[in-house]
């Protein structure tokens, strides 16, 4: 996946729309918004075979039921960052 600032390019939307065949796309206003350009075959089989990936899913759902929270002070002790 590609990420395009448009602060940094112009781009029409044809150019975009041709990138797109090519990889999937984050778009990036210069307001910070950001917009996913995608073939939709290709996002739909993307999402399936993420929901597929058992290993991935597992880890998503331990995640999920994590519930202690870090400062930004203890992180930063614990990465030796003081």
């Amino acid at each position: 996946m590609k990420t395009i600032e448009l602060s940094r390019q112009r781009l029409s939307f044809p150019d975009v729309i041709a990138l797109a065949t090519h990889e999937n796309l984050i778009i990036r206003t210069p307001e910070g918004r950001e917009f996913l350009v995608a073939e939709v075959d290709d996002f739909d089989r993307e999402i399936q075979l993420i929901r597929e990936n058992t290993e991935l899913m597992a880890f998503l759902d331990e995640r999920s039921q994590e519930t202690t929270t870090y400062t930004l002070a203890q992180v930063r002790q614990r990465l030796g960052l003081n």
